[in-house]
């Protein structure tokens, strides 16, 4: 966590400020969507700089230009996500884990960028998660769900990715948007505060044409293929 703590002592004068403007962003209805995630893209840009990271971003112009999408990234750690703001230049939300909304400054942020919130041990609510998600994709919004579902703690490789997590992007019939995430991990938890450069390539995405015909479980197999192949080779050059 030391990169955490050099972030924080390097921005300690202006911390107040932004932890201002996103409650104030995050609790009105004043703002819209752009207007919000301006505010947490911008800070983002500065928090890495302030911890020595570099965000090589890759693929941007594979995106979908217009409707809603659903990005599902290999999961590192903790930086993941400040990694994915950086970099993805459109608003986007996340479908969060319950057990985040009380936590200082994340609860904020969920806020901010209208997340949904899924109680994983309550069938219903997830569901009903699900189907908001899916809603809010047909109608432009874009997300990110991150289908390991924890965090892997073996650096670049990854744990399985639960068939589950795709109902929402079969339900809005919406591209599915592989995201490789490399080196994330280092970053909070090497315990190290060297400079690191993090990559992050989105892939091209899997439209639903493709994957009509396809169970979750194959879906999700699919996606961590990909996923696994373009880190792979990333590493080996």
């Amino acid at each position: 966590m030391k990169r955490i703590a050099l972030m924080v002592a390097r921005l300690f004068y202006i911390a107040p400020i932004w932890f201002y403007y996103v409650c104030k962003y995050g609790n009105s209805d004043r703002y819209t969507e752009e207007q919000r995630y301006h505010l947490l893209h911008g800070m983002m840009r500065r928090i890495n700089r302030a911890g020595r990271v570099t965000i090589d971003a890759y693929g941007m112009d594979k995106l979908p230009k217009e409707e809603g999408y659903i990005m599902f990234p290999n999961h590192q750690g903790l930086f993941d996500t400040l990694a994915l703001f950086e970099s993805h230049e459109k608003p986007f939300s996340a479908v969060v884990k319950k057990e985040m909304e009380h936590v200082f400054l994340v609860k904020q942020i969920i806020k901010l960028i209208q997340a949904q919130l899924m109680d994983r041990d309550d069938v219903r609510q997830s569901l009903q998660v699900i189907k908001q998600v899916a809603e809010e994709v047909k109608a432009g919004r874009r997300y990110v769900i991150f289908a390991e579902g924890t965090r892997s703690r073996n650096g670049n490789e990854l744990l399985e990715f639960k068939a589950g997590t795709f109902k929402s992007a079969m339900m809005a019939k919406c591209p599915i948007v592989p995201v490789a995430l490399i080196d994330a991990f280092k970053a909070f938890d090497t315990n190290s505060i060297k400079k690191i450069t993090v990559k992050i390539h989105y892939m091209e995405p899997i439209l639903y044409e493709e994957y009509k015909d396809m169970k979750s479980t194959e879906i999700a197999a699919e996606v961590k293929r990909r996923i696994e192949e373009k880190i792979k080779e990333c590493l080996e050059n």
